[in-house]
């Protein structure tokens, strides 16, 4: 394959230069004072850099038809040096097809990069300018028999071996509509077709199409040149000189802006081709960073697939959905033997480049799979938080329940039996009386036994009125000095109030039993997170790890939140939470 290639590139570019040598003679021969060796000279120069570009693009990317159709354009405008011929066959067969160069310029430029052209406005053009450059051309020589110029550069009459009816009027008015419909209108379209097209493209794809913005321009002055050339020139020759060396710069660099284009994405490739060697270095959560760079697409994002949950997860092991494949993201799958990787959402441009994705889908593996592992056990990770969160929960459910129960069960039926015995106690003599009585206080003793229970487990106050009412009542019940500064004006989710509730209990718990304290402060304040700090003036020396903190603990982080004991010997104590409001 090789080996045909190199022939075929020798073959092309012998060709282009044995047509390139003639096409110049063509131009000293024929239009005399009309040209000049430079200008013949640089418009051959221009058609050769189409037909090298061409085979350039065409050995880089020989799946790419952009490649030939360079190459094919570069012929097409050297053959149109042949109309200024004067043999008849040739004036009359290059005429007849000399401007399909131009309409293959535009089939070029609107085939960037990948060599097709996909849009339906895009296509419906190319076939009313192939059209029109072929027709017009053809109607022309039908009817014009060589008796006067067709151009005012022309410095002879040619003769048309097609001719059916010689009509030089005809013949100069078709001349004139084709101007205006080519260099007017399709030149305009064309122009316009270009700017749609940056417009519509994602910034990836808008700074790869860059070079089209010159073969815009370049049409517009090619447009102004023959439109100048074609009604006869009112302007000086300078200003005509000056608009032909303009036109054929920009017709020139065309094909070079586009094959650097294409390089660009070679470049690129050779950037993929160090990631493999970056990623040994990369956390696995830079790892979607990473490969945007290599890619130059920051809007890359990046699932892993885990064939444990039959889903995908982003960097984060949150549940991915892939979007549909289209004209706003692309999605690329990656597989290794067969089974799914991961999957790439990216810039639509990059479909234009299948070689740099599976370039870099090919140099990341390793560290892919490496990310997919990270993912995964982030995956796990959220799913025990979120258990952890739903045992919390439920029970908290719980603790409400039994409240409940004993609030509307067992403390009711106390509170009966206590009024019952009263009741019965005033009929009995007073020896019965007084031991009813003393039952009576038992049996109130029972009861507030059970209200501190009910109120441990869950109290009321916190479900009914909120955390800031629990903790005042809180401060109420404990023996010691308690100093409330702040507590929320708001309701806050009631997994939240809960956790700060027992944190404040269970801090003013210990200060009161261990800490031999003499007094306590409480703070609870919110901005976007809940922190609650209980700071009593005991001995100090609290141990963090104790079992009633690490429950405390266990609670916060179900939550996403932090638990924290500042303690030191003879300096108090202060137990704090923070935790995340939603």
């Amino acid at each position: 394959m090789q080996r045909i290639g190199r022939v075929r590139t020798l073959l092309v570019l012998a060709g282009a230069v044995a047509l390139g040598v003639v096409a110049y003679r063509v131009q000293i021969d024929n239009l005399f004072s009309f040209t000049s060796p430079p200008r013949a000279g640089i418009t051959v120069a221009a058609c050769w850099a189409f037909v090298v570009a061409g085979l350039v693009a065409w050995s880089r990317r020989p799946g790419n038809r952009l490649g030939p159709l360079l190459s094919a354009t570069g012929f097409a405008l050297l053959a149109r040096q042949f109309r200024y011929s004067h043999d008849q066959a040739a004036f009359t067969i290059f005429f007849g097809l000399g401007e399909v160069g131009y309409a293959l310029f535009a089939y070029s430029a609107l085939a960037y990069p990948s060599g097709l052209v996909t849009d339906r406005v895009e296509r419906a053009f190319l076939r009313v300018a192939f059209t029109v450059v072929l027709a017009f051309p053809l109607a022309i020589l039908l009817v014009y028999d060589g008796p006067h110029r067709l151009r005012y550069f022309d410095p002879f009459p040619r003769h048309s071996f097609l001719v059916v009816h010689g009509d030089d009027g005809l013949a100069r008015a078709l001349q004139d509509v084709y101007a205006v419909t080519v260099y007017g209108g399709l030149a305009s379209i064309f122009v316009v077709l270009v700017l749609r097209r940056l417009a519509r493209a994602t910034p990836r794809a808008r700074r790869m199409l860059a070079p089209l913005l010159l073969a815009a321009v370049t049409a517009a002055l090619r447009a102004v040149y023959d439109s100048v050339v074609t009604f006869g020139s009112p302007f000086p020759q300078f200003v005509n000189e000056n608009l032909f060396w303009w036109q054929i710069s920009g017709v020139a660099a065309v094909p070079l802006a586009l094959l650097a284009g294409m390089l660009r994405s070679r470049l690129a490739q050779a950037t993929v081709g160090e990631l493999a060697l970056r990623l040994e270095h990369t956390p696995p959560l830079e790892f979607r960073n990473a490969l945007a760079r290599a890619l130059r697409d920051p809007s890359l994002e990046v699932a892993f697939w885990l064939p444990d949950r039959r889903e995908y997860v982003d960097s984060d092991g949150q549940p991915m959905t892939l979007p549909p494949d289209g004209r706003l993201r692309a999605v690329t799958h990656l597989d290794h033997d067969g089974t799914p990787v991961a999957a790439l959402v990216h810039d639509p441009a990059l479909r234009d480049e299948p070689d740099l994705v599976e370039a870099a889908g090919a140099a990341a593996r390793l560290a892919l799979e490496n990310a997919r592992l990270h993912a995964e056990v982030l995956a796990q990770l959220a799913e025990v938080q979120d258990s952890r969160r739903r045992i919390v929960e439920a029970g908290d459910a719980e603790r409400r329940r039994i409240e409940r129960d004993l609030h509307d069960g067992a403390q009711q039926r106390l509170v009966a039996v206590a009024l019952e015995l009263r009741r019965l106690g005033r009929n009995l003599d007073p020896e019965l009386e007084r031991e009813l009585q003393g039952a009576v206080a038992q049996l109130q003793g029972a009861l507030e036994d059970l209200r501190d229970l009910a109120h441990g487990v869950h109290p009321a106050v916190l479900t009914e009125e909120g955390l800031a009412a629990a903790i005042e009542s809180l401060a109420d019940r404990t023996p010691v000095p308690v100093t409330v500064t702040a507590v929320p004006a708001e309701r806050l989710p009631a997994p939240v109030e809960a956790a700060a509730y027992f944190v404040t209990c269970e801090a003013l718990a210990n200060a009161v039993k261990h800490a031999g304290a003499s007094r306590v402060t409480i703070a609870a304040r919110v901005n976007g997170t809940l922190r609650v700090e209980v700071a009593d003036d005991g001995v100090g020396g609290a141990d963090p790890g104790g079992e009633g903190l690490r429950g405390l603990a266990d609670r916060v982080e179900a939550l996403d939140g932090r638990l924290g004991v500042e303690s030191r010997p003879d300096e108090g104590t202060v137990v704090w939470a923070e935790i995340p409001c939603r």
